[in-house]
């Protein structure tokens, strides 16, 4: 874990009250409004079905939710936790990691964090192309836990691991799927179905709304294939993209790269160049062993927010390949003591497919 200057008692409480500040602030974003009063007449206002629940009632929802890029994902780039069913799971910060040791912008990560890194960039290279059709699903297999708490407040626990199936259009033009055993389907759709309401009190209305344009945080199989193979150009347009939303853009840029490792099948050599770029992100640290949900053990990268929420990138130790990820706290918040887990994930299979719901015959084990 990233060591900690001491500090004054005075100063700790300082820290500790401005980390759950920031924990309590992010998840006020996602709460529900206070009532609101009755609406001017011709007011419209969009309730989402239950599939796409989370984004706040009003609320447009975001392309990652519309798509399910990063659904259920502990990693997810924006919001420190989301209620469901009145339960808060928590997810990655986005505030930087600071310290007088932070490696300039453009500059690789220091010691064994580059090291690492430059290794998995060159294992990457190596490894077979992606052979999925146009017209094919990417199929992402994995093992995933949730750390959650009431909305009533108490200490924060993480269930079971569990699995999950993610069916991508490898183009984004047709529906994909979410499996996860105990739930429905989720169905991934181009277009996000709605319902709107002209007044209140009046009949719903469902209609549909289109998803954003392919990004680097509504990537698509076809959209990672064009992406820059410089790293350099790569964070520059990594940064663009997921800097919009304000807040860090290191953090920010270091949790879509997480994302794009866990849940696309890029060619070689734009894997190779996330990597390389990850490398050049100020912050970025290496963790001499951890594991991921599948109890596999290997060295990590990571990165820390300000509020004390750390991202690790675990890679196997005999062949650099990606394994999975984890976030633990590194000192005590509102989320629970220095240790606690807030969520942890294993990559088992990236195949092709022909449709959604189908196994291909290496996940059919």
């Amino acid at each position: 874990m990233n060591a900690f200057a001491p500090r004054t008692p005075h100063a700790q409480g300082h820290a500790r009250v401005a980390a759950d500040e920031l924990l309590r602030a992010e998840l006020t974003e996602l709460l529900p409004p206070p009532p609101a009063p009755e609406p001017e007449p011709g007011l419209r206002h969009t309730v989402l079905r239950t599939a796409l629940a989370g984004d706040g009632p009003g609320r447009r929802p975001s392309p990652a939710r519309r798509s399910g890029f990063r659904l259920a994902r502990i990693a997810a780039p924006v919001a420190a936790c989301a209620v469901v069913a009145g339960v808060a799971v928590f997810a990655l910060q986005e505030t930087p990691a600071g310290g007088p040791d932070r490696p300039q912008v453009g500059q690789r990560a220091p010691g064994g964090a580059g090291q690492v890194l430059a290794r998995a960039a060159l294992a990457a290279a190596a490894a077979p192309a992606p052979d999925v059709r146009a017209d094919g699903y990417v199929y992402v297999r994995s093992l995933v836990a949730h750390a959650g708490r009431a909305a009533s407040g108490g200490a924060t626990t993480l269930p079971a691991v569990h699995r999950r199936e993610v069916w991508l259009s490898a183009d984004g033009s047709r529906a994909g799927l979410l499996r996860e055993p105990g739930a429905a389907d989720v169905e991934l759709g181009a277009r996000a179905p709605v319902y709107e309401l002209d007044h209140r009190g009046a009949t719903p209305r469902k209609t549909t709304i289109d998803v954003a344009p392919p990004s680097v945080t509504h990537p698509t199989h076809a959209y990672v294939a064009t992406l820059p193979t410089d790293p350099d150009a790569l964070l520059r347009l990594i940064r663009t993209e997921t800097g919009r939303a304000g807040g860090d853009t290191d953090q920010r840029a270091f949790t879509a790269i997480g994302t794009l490792l866990a849940e696309t099948w890029a060619p070689p050599k734009v894997t190779a160049a996330l990597y390389e770029a990850a490398a050049r992100i100020p912050g970025v640290t290496v963790l001499p062993s951890a594991k991921d949900a599948a109890g596999r053990e290997g060295v990590a990268v990571a990165r820390t927010s300000d509020s004390g929420a750390q991202t690790q990138w675990i890679f196997d130790r005999a062949t650099s390949a990606f394994l999975g990820e984890r976030t633990v706290l590194t000192e005590a918040t509102s989320a629970g003591p220095a240790g606690t887990v807030l969520g942890v994930s294993a990559v088992l299979t990236k195949a092709a497919a022909t449709a959604p719901g189908e196994l291909p015959g290496a996940a059919r084990a």
